[in-house]
């Protein structure tokens, strides 16, 4: 018996899901586990569970799901390297390995003059997103805590929980690209603006050119049926009329009755290329 979502209504888990949950909750964003938790079947968490993965494929054209296959791994690790008194995967040390894989740079301090730690200091650093983390062994028994860190912690948990490349694609020109969506009611459309900056456009005959793949997943807050859209975008400008475009704006056509959503959209390059982003968000129709 399992039960998730935190204060939403609890869900009796099968076999299959409970195992998935044990350890996938740590990179759930709280609109996934909120989904999962309305999720009335076995059946449809199955479903979920799947999605799940493929959304997070850095490369869905290849049969390997890389970021599945590297979470697995970690969660491993940390439960053999993080042996503090539970699983490693709840340890703070276990958790950050399996968001961010093994630091750059690590460093252990055992004389550090410290009177408040008994035990041991750790830095992990982490150049890729300007992020450096101290772990202290406060009582000296081994059970390390993170103290403070210092860079973008926070913002790069949830780029991470989404499956975001860690590296620079061919796509956009940055690995954390916030963008925008509204529900145009009247137009009966999802209006997606990305930032002008964040594209790495190519030259096409003397014009910009970027041509792009949205997928979005509709799910009632309330649960009841996913729907999945996916279209194809090509954005192509001169020099001259690129010029002092801020957000560039997409339209992906789709009707919603009445009521509130999750809308989990992924941009992607066209099949071949590298990069994507990606973001969930909560939308209300009337």
């Amino acid at each position: 018996m399992a039960a998730c979502g935190g204060s939403a209504a609890k869900v009796s888990l099968d076999k299959d899901s409970e195992t998935f949950y044990r350890t996938a909750r740590l990179i759930m964003t709280g609109q996934e586990s909120s989904i999962f938790s309305h999720l009335p079947d076995a059946e449809s968490r199955k479903e979920f569970i799947k999605d799940f993965w493929d959304k997070r494929d850095s490369d869905p054209s290849t049969p390997d799901n890389e970021f599945k296959a590297d979470f697995e791994a970690r969660v491993q690790y940390a439960n053999k390297h993080f042996i503090e008194g539970g699983p490693g995967f709840n340890t703070d040390r276990g958790r950050i390995y399996i968001f961010m894989g093994p630091p750059d740079r690590m460093e252990e301090y055992f004389s550090h003059g410290d009177t408040e730690v008994r035990g041991s200091i750790i830095h992990w650093g982490y150049p890729q997103y300007e992020l450096g983390i101290e772990f202290v062994d406060e009582n000296g028994d081994n059970r390390f805590k993170i103290r403070r860190y210092e860079g973008f912690f926070f913002k790069a948990l949830d780029s991470l929980k989404l499956g975001q490349d860690t590296e620079y694609g061919e796509v956009f020109k940055k690995k954390m690209v916030d963008f925008g969506l509204r529900y145009d009611a009247a137009g009966k459309a999802f209006m997606i603006t990305l930032p002008a900056n964040s594209l790495a456009l190519a030259d096409d005959e003397g014009k910009l050119r970027a041509d792009l793949i949205f997928t979005v997943y509709i799910y009632p807050q309330k649960g009841g049926g996913k729907e999945k859209i996916e279209v194809s975008r090509t954005f192509l400008v001169t020099d001259n009329e690129f010029i002092g475009m801020k957000e560039i704006p997409f339209t992906v056509p789709h009707e919603l009755a009445a009521g509130s959503y999750y809308i989990d959209v992924i941009v992607r390059g066209k099949e071949g290329t590298r990069g994507k982003i990606r973001k969930i968000f909560e939308v209300k129709a009337t």
